[in-house]
């Protein structure tokens, strides 16, 4: 255990020393007060062993590697997992070319709580190391050039389109995205990440570098979480902007819980996270802790529930995150018909997008957030995106969802220069 002077000047000392290497991933709650979290915050550096796969059952190649090391993990899964639950597809292009699932055994790993910074793996000397580690100053990050896959009225066209398969009773509810991206594009991942993570601090936030690739992500949303048996997952589904007016804030903040809209676009994916929960849970365990409760965060309000249930002990947690998968605040319902729409009318593939990423425990407890609000990057090749949607309803007014799609993207809009 060691006590630093500075939590904030040892949180990016370590963040940069973690960066030297490879692979490390990156975790932090900012602050934010958490039932659920372990840590404040959790850096993982360097491979001892790692798996990554992109042809096929993924989720048993995982449960095979933590069976192996019965060690901290750290990975993600990608969104197109799906085409290995379900008889579904994925054909768009794909400028980032993530594996589908990648996790590894880190050599080292810091855990900080409470003021107090713990190495987990590795030697204690490594802290001293971190201590005295000297960050390397900010290179000029070029100019961003970004780019929309869809223009504002192809948007607006398809979302129409897409209400009149809700008004026909295909669906109720579909989670529709759309791609910003910039080639040629040079960053510095680490500093943009700092500086996204300043502007906007949300309590699932990572930095997850993969041998040049990387996600700089400032996720609000928790997919799920195991503590001991229980199974937790929190779905957002309602969104309404900030204002730095106090009184209006709070209006907007009292406007958004009472919104009967935001409201059914939650309550909908709540069921269908209950009927998610349901395959891996105790029967009759099944239960919603918190129903659209209202959270703020740097750029906007939003509407988040908690679901949670008892994990029947025969099913291997592997198995629970697999029945669960991908999450449904980002598909809509029914999941699978949803997911074939998204397919039929975005342009992008996903790929880690709607994702998930985050770490497994020795003890098999985990936590993984919704790879949302981020950026994705491919060094290699110089490609840089981030995606993002919002829940189209029968109630959904196109020109209003398009709006909310840009007030997501704002703090990644503001880091990138846009």
């Amino acid at each position: 255990m060691k006590t630093p002077q500075n939590i904030s000047d040892f949180k990016q000392k370590a963040l940069h020393w973690a960066n030297q290497f490879e692979v490390c991933c990156f975790l932090d709650s900012n602050d934010y007060k958490d039932a659920y979290s372990v840590y404040d915050f959790i850096i993982a550096a360097d491979v001892y062993d790692e798996l990554k796969c992109s042809a096929g059952n993924g989720f048993d190649q995982l449960k095979s590697f933590y069976i192996t090391h019965k060690q901290w993990v750290f990975g993600y899964f990608s969104y197109d997992l799906k085409n290995e639950i379900e008889v579904l597809q994925s054909d768009h292009p794909d400028g980032l070319n993530f594996a589908d699932l990648y996790f590894f055994v880190p050599k080292y790993l810091i855990a900080f709580k409470n003021g107090k910074a713990e190495m987990l793996l590795g030697e204690q000397s490594i802290l001293g190391e971190i201590e005295s580690f000297s960050c390397d100053d900010k290179k000029q990050s070029k100019a961003v050039q970004l780019s929309q896959r869809l223009s504002k009225d192809q948007y607006i066209d398809k979302v129409e389109v897409l209400r009149n398969h809700i008004h026909r009773g295909d669906i109720y509810e579909i989670n529709f995205c759309q791609e910003f991206f910039a080639e040629n594009a040079e960053i510095d991942p680490v500093h943009t990440f700092e500086a996204l993570n300043q502007i906007s601090p949300t309590p699932f936030a990572g930095y997850f570098k993969i041998h040049g690739q990387y996600i700089l992500s400032a996720t609000p949303e928790r997919f799920l979480c195991k503590r001991g048996s229980k199974l937790t997952s929190q779905p957002i589904k309602g969104t309404a902007k900030r204002s730095s007016d106090p009184e209006e804030d709070k209006a907007i903040k009292l406007q958004l819980r009472n919104n009967i809209k935001e409201q059914a676009e939650n309550v909908m994916i709540v069921d269908l996270v209950r009927h998610d929960l349901t395959k891996s849970a105790v029967k009759g365990s099944v239960s919603v802790d918190e129903l659209f409760g209202i959270y703020s965060f740097s750029q906007v309000h939003q509407m988040i529930s908690t679901v949670s249930c008892e994990l029947n002990p025969e099913i291997h947690f592997i198995d629970a995150i697999k029945n669960t998968f991908p999450m449904g605040s980002m598909t809509g319902a029914p999941k699978v018909k949803a997911m074939k729409l998204i397919e039929e009318y975005e342009v992008t593939k996903r790929g880690i997008y709607s994702g998930s990423f985050g770490c497994i425990s020795p003890d098999g407890d985990f936590d993984f957030n919704v790879v949302i609000r981020s950026i994705l990057y491919n060094a290699e090749s110089k490609y840089l995106s981030f995606q993002v949607g919002g829940a189209i309803t029968y109630q959904s007014n196109a020109t209003s969802e398009y709006e909310e799609c840009l007030l997501k993207a704002s703090a990644i809009l503001k880091v990138l220069g846009g």
